[in-house]
């Protein structure tokens, strides 16, 4: 037998329909089990670990020297922190079992809304908003494309915080090699350094230490996840110092 008779023989055979679909709803069925576990069970070690962590420092009072404070108060901090990680896992996990609607959407609504929703990270700022006021009009389901522009103004807001004068545009441009249509949000922060942009969508991926910049480190994943389920697009280009643009595509 030849060479290319050996290697085609060892190549494994093509699925049916049938079976891709058997496959996909035992995968989905394995994240749904994640899921729960996620949700209920582990959740559930975490209380009794910051609820006893209380009890703990209420039994010891005044006995507590500084050194067992602050290992309290990390154990705490850690379990807070654990559980707002896993909230978020539920949350990139539930994007997968939903599928989006398609209406037309009004893109200048939806950016009010979002920013609505961010009046508590404005509070105090002084930013030069540049938003566009000629939106294409473009489909999808209108509550995730509302998420994603939270989650992408959420960045811009945070990492431009730094700066004397943040600038934060909003707008759209049709791409010039597919001809489609990409909205973008591009900020004058801090931007990153990273070699492949890509790193940037990692889940709980800090790009910039926690003390310096708070967050999960997720919300440019879920922002990814709610433009994957849309069939579209989400990329960004960043320079240390030099800001950051991310661009989204929709049907």
């Amino acid at each position: 037998m030849s060479m290319s008779d050996s290697q085609s023989s060892a190549l494994p055979e093509a699925l049916s329909p049938a079976q891709l679909q058997a496959e996909l709803a035992q995968a989905r069925a394995g994240m749904e089990a994640f899921t729960y576990a996620v949700a209920h069970d582990l959740r559930a070690h975490l209380r009794h670990i910051t609820a006893y962590s209380g009890l703990l420092r209420e039994e010891l009072g005044a006995s507590l020297n500084a050194d067992a404070t602050q290992y309290l108060d990390t154990v705490t901090q850690a379990a807070r922190l654990l559980g707002q990680q896993m909230e978020g896992l539920v949350a990139l996990s539930k994007l997968d079992r939903i599928t989006p609607k398609k209406v037309p959407l009004d893109q200048s609504a939806l950016i009010t809304q979002a920013l609505a929703k961010l009046a508590h990270e404005l509070a105090g700022r002084q930013i030069d908003w540049q938003v566009a006021d000629d939106f294409p009009q473009l489909q999808g389901d209108a509550a995730m494309v509302q998420q994603i522009w939270s989650h992408l103004l959420s960045n811009a807001i945070k990492f431009t915080r730094t700066q004397d004068k943040a600038v934060i545009q909003i707008g759209w441009q049709v791409q010039p090699v597919t001809g489609h249509c990409a909205l973008f949000v591009q900020d004058n922060g801090v931007g990153f350094n990273v070699p492949n942009p890509d790193q940037m969508f990692g889940v709980f991926r800090r790009l910039h230490p926690a003390s310096e910049f708070e967050g999960l480190g997720l919300g440019l994943a879920l922002a990814r996840k709610l433009v994957e389920r849309h069939k579209g697009e989400l990329w960004a280009q960043s320079e240390l110092d030099a800001g950051c643009l991310i661009r989204f595509t929709l049907p």
